[in-house]
């Protein structure tokens, strides 16, 4: 059955207009983002379908172009349009960091922070530039490889920290293993870059340990 025949209240599209998009199911929200589906199938089944096979919502959205490609129904077009809404996604938190306080905010920063560094196969490290009133000026990606003393320079995250006039910053960086427990590592270099930021007047607010689906704050650990 099409869903054009289904009731008016079950339709994907109306019951987000009825309703709000939280009331739709991952399968639903899927279906809209299809539009159509394939022969002998909605896009609702087809949803169910791509959900199944990648495992997961999360997992379909961040395959890469050969895997998402090589599921049926998908392709080249499809791939482009969901890495354009991904990405209006990151400048939309970007843009709500940038115009409010990013300690009274601070599920919009996790968020943020979340949804640029969650999906990296490597270690990537990370700040947020902040002014005297805590506003976002900047998000830079500094690094990458695997976070320790030899990898992270305090002297190159300074001078990134002057060039922005910031008053403080927010480390972060992610852990591909999907655990957000800090590691020595961790702790040492962020007791190294608050030495070194301090002596510019540059405050280290908090480092954010980005993982699957859980984040840590070291300054809540009181490792800051």
């Amino acid at each position: 059955m099409a869903i054009t025949d289904w009731p008016v209240a079950e339709r994907p599209r109306e019951k987000l207009l009825q309703r709000g998009a939280e009331a739709l199911s991952d399968a639903e929200l899927l279906a809209i983002f299809l539009r159509t589906g394939v022969t002998g199938k909605t896009a609702v089944d087809l949803a169910r379908d791509l959900l199944h096979e990648h495992g997961s919502l999360r997992n379909l959205l961040a395959a890469d172009y050969s895997r998402f490609c090589a599921s049926h129904g998908l392709g080249q077009a499809k791939y482009v349009q969901l890495q354009a809404v991904l990405e209006m996604g990151r400048r939309h938190l970007h843009e709500t960091l940038k115009h409010g306080d990013a300690l009274t905010s601070p599920q919009h920063t996790r968020s943020y922070l979340s949804a640029r560094l969650r999906g990296y196969p490597y270690e990537v490290f990370a700040c947020l530039f902040l002014d005297n009133q805590h506003r976002v000026i900047e998000y830079e990606e500094l690094f990458q490889g695997t976070i320790d003393g030899a990898s992270v320079h305090p002297r190159e995250v300074v001078r990134r920290a002057m060039s922005h006039n910031a008053a403080a910053v927010i480390l972060a960086h992610n852990h591909p293993s999907g655990v957000a427990e800090p590691s020595s590592s961790d702790a040492q270099i962020t007791q190294r870059l608050k030495d070194s930021l301090a002596l510019v007047d540059v405050r280290v607010i908090d480092h954010i340990i980005v993982g699957d689906g859980e984040m840590t704050s070291l300054a809540e650990r009181g490792l800051i």
